[in-house]
């Protein structure tokens, strides 16, 4: 009987220790999430009055992932650029995750100021060229079947028409349809009837798509979401936290749209 015990003491102790060591290698794994942020640089956006307040967002937003704060997840490889240029399929610099690591969100925004300055304006909003380059970047850097996160500061709305009206069915996604499960699509600073035709209208199989409305946007710096106290850390902004976890991290199902 005590022999029974023993080994079933045994047996607990094992099972602990590799309980334990499985959640410590966990805890030591690499991130997987590879993250594209672009910042539509076009006149109609930059005139838009949403331009300066969405760049301070995400001067706050680039550092809570890349500190990995509260539950936003933190990204093994970070790209910044421009959506759009001066003609069709102009390629843009995708400015690297080194950039922005070590910095404070004022070191952050002073860069974005640098890279995407407001009297530089661009003429088109080429969405169908930064979805190319992702894909080009994913390939190059075998990125291929890691979750991608494609962030867009962006009126959403694509400078092509037809029948004198905007053409949604213009933005082809097909680029980034076969190199991960797990592409999300995340539309900032839009207003509901845009954002609305991105989700509906947008062909795709796989590439799921969140759309967040300027107007909800807006409250991310509210008093009672964001304490404006330069001297708390953004780590403490619980509030705000969980706020760019519901309206901009939010989980997406995936729509099939033909």
């Amino acid at each position: 009987m005590r022999t029974y015990f023993r080994k079933s003491s045994l047996m607990i102790l094992v099972l602990v220790a590799f309980i334990a060591n499985s959640c410590a290698l966990q805890g030591k794994q690499k991130p997987r999430l590879s993250m594209f942020i672009g910042v539509d640089v076009s006149g109609s956006y930059v005139n838009s009055g949403n331009y300066e307040k969405s760049l301070d967002f995400l001067a706050h937003y680039i550092y809570a992932h890349l500190k990995g704060l509260g539950d936003l997840e933190k990204p093994n490889v970070l790209f910044v650029s421009s959506i759009g240029g001066a003609k069709p399929g102009e390629p843009k610099a995708f400015y690297p995750i080194q950039v922005f690591q070590h910095k404070s969100v004022a070191e952050i925004r002073e860069k974005l100021n640098e890279y995407f300055p407001k009297d530089k304006q661009n003429d088109l909003t080429d969405f169908n060229a930064f979805f190319e380059q992702i894909a080009l970047t994913i390939r190059n850097k075998n990125l291929v079947l890691r979750p991608v996160s494609v962030v867009m500061l962006s009126d959403g709305k694509p400078d092509v028409k037809k029948n004198g009206k905007t053409d949604f069915r213009s933005i082809h996604l097909h680029s980034l349809e076969k190199l991960s499960r797990n592409i999300t699509l995340r539309l900032l600073y839009t207003d509901p009837v845009t954002g609305k035709k991105w989700q509906t209208e947008i062909p795709r199989r796989r590439v799921k798509i969140w759309t967040q409305s300027a107007d909800v946007m807006t409250t991310w710096n509210d008093s009672t979401i964001f304490i404006p106290d330069s001297s708390r850390a953004l780590a403490k902004q619980d509030r705000w936290l969980d706020w760019t976890k519901d309206n901009v991290d939010f989980g997406v199902r995936a729509r099939r749209v033909d």
